[in-house]
Formats: C-alpha cells, sequence, structure tokens
C-alpha cells in the first residue's frame, strides 16, 4: 500500500495535460461551479489541454465536446473518446459498437436482477444516453444506498462476467476490457503524440473516488480532491497529493497551482 498523499503544493512538474474525472471532481453537489468552469477556460489560455475522464454518458460527453473549453471527452469509464476539432467530432470507440445490441441484453438482465435483488436501488436517470454500460444510482437520486448493497450490486455484475466500477455516485458495469486507464494512455499516444515518459512528467490525472484508482496508480502525477479521503483506507493506489478543499474547489485549487508551474 502507497504512502499517504502529499499536499497538492508540493507538485513541481510542468503540467501540460490536466485529465480530470467530472462528479464531484469538477462539480460540487451535482453542478458545475462558475469557478470550475472558469478553470477549465484559464488551463486553454496558458494552452493546457484538458480531457474529461468520466463515467457518464455518450450524449452527455458529446454535449461537452462540442461546447467545453477541453480537447476531449473519455466517456463511460473508458468506452470512448470524443473530441470536436475543426468543426467535425472525432469519435474513438474502445468496443466495437456492432456488440452494443447483445451487451444491452445481457445488462438488462443484469438490470432486471438488481433491481429485484435491491429494491432500494435505481437506474441513472441518464441511462437514456448510454451506448455501453449500465449505471445503477447509489445516492445522486435515491437515498444512499448501504456498503453492502453497493457490494451487492457489484457482485451481480461480476457474477455475470461483467466490470463493475464504483463512483461516488453509481455503480457502472460493462462487458469488455477497456477502462478509463486504458483509453487514457491510448489516446494521450495516439492523438495527442506523447511517449510513456512524457506522460509521466507532463500529464497530471485528478479524481475522487475508487474508480480513479487505476489511474491513481499510474500517474504519477495524481492528485485526489479532498473528499476522496473516506476512500483513501481502502484504496490499495492512492493519489500522490490531494487538494486542501473538496470537489469543485479542489479543481479550482490544482488548476492554480498547474498554472503557476506554467508560468
Amino acid at each position: 500500500m502507497n504512502s499517504s498523499p502529499k499536499p497538492i503544493a508540493e507538485l513541481k512538474n510542468k503540467i501540460k495535460f490536466v485529465l480530470s474525472d467530472l462528479d464531484d471532481t469538477i462539480t460540487t453537489e451535482g453542478r458545475v461551479p462558475s469557478d470550475s468552469y472558469s478553470a477549465l477556460w484559464k488551463l486553454k489560455d496558458y494552452d493546457i489541454k484538458t480531457i474529461i475522464v468520466t463515467g457518464r454518458p455518450a450524449g452527455w460527453c458529446e454535449m461537452m465536446a462540442r461546447t467545453w473549453p477541453i480537447d476531449g471527452v473519455i466517456g463511460e469509464n473508458g468506452a470512448f473518446f470524443f473530441r470536436y476539432i475543426n468543426k467535425q467530432m472525432k469519435r474513438y470507440f474502445a468496443s466495437s459498437p456492432e456488440l452494443i445490441e447483445g451487451n444491452t441484453n445481457k445488462l438488462n438482465t443484469i438490470k432486471n436482477e438488481i433491481l429485484q435483488k435491491i429494491p432500494e436501488s435505481k437506474i441513472s436517470s441518464d441511462q437514456f444516453c448510454r451506448m455501453f454500460d449500465l449505471a445503477v444510482d447509489i445516492c445522486e437520486d435515491i437515498p444512499p444506498l448501504t456498503k453492502e448493497q453497493t457490494q451487492q450490486i457489484i457482485s451481480i455484475f461480476e457474477k455475470h462476467g461483467a466490470q463493475a466500477k464504483l463512483s461516488s455516485i453509481h455503480v457502472n458495469g460493462w462487458f469488455g476490457s477497456y477502462d478509463k486507464l486504458t483509453t487514457a494512455k491510448f489516446i494521450l499516444m495516439n492523438e495527442f503524440g506523447l511517449t510513456e515518459d512524457q506522460i509521466q512528467t507532463s500529464c497530471l490525472y485528478s479524481g475522487d473516488s475508487p474508480n480513479d484508482e487505476p489511474l491513481f496508480s499510474y500517474f504519477e502525477n495524481g492528485v485526489g480532491v479532498r473528499n476522496i479521503e473516506p476512500y483513501l483506507p481502502t484504496l490499495k493506489s492512492k493519489p500522490k497529493y490531494i487538494t486542501q478543499h473538496e470537489a469543485g474547489k479542489g479543481f479550482q485549487e490544482l488548476t492554480e497551482k498547474v498554472i503557476e508551474l506554467n508560468r
């Protein structure tokens, strides 16, 4: 188990790429604060590329890629990457779209079992926007489920051979070998031309929950916003740094540090 995170103030590397989770990292209580949105514009003004890495659905990601001051979105926990550039939407899929129908049928079987066995759970309200995964609400629009109920949901996904990841608001499940990390590495190397060494020295990843653990393990400049603290005792791979503030204010804090290092 790696050591406790250091304060973000100790970050030294000159960062040229900021990859960030969305919910409870950039957002606060489900909203994007004006200061978080301003932080994205500040990064753009300093020519620091920003990529959102989220479990949110394709419909959301299409909108963010097209309208936000960012350089792309990895969505549905690594299923795809959308980038709007030169008035064209570029799309990369980690899983074949031809498999969607078959996987949807299998996910529907899982959905029915989850709702039967954990009736307090609910399917995420944004499920209709999704292409590849099933999102089960554990606290976003319902009273929080217990840890035991959440683990039971994960176990049902895994029993059917699906991957399952816990975020701060959902359990997401899908069929395929991809995840946030594999797609992030592929995009940084193939879309932006970075080497492994360049990724480690010039890229930063920020997140807040257990589904960010593979990225915390990989990125030398892995940053947790303060609200990750309840998960730290159970994470085998912790972020290297942590902000003083939670959620959106934590993202704003790390943005100011990144800009300071680039001045």
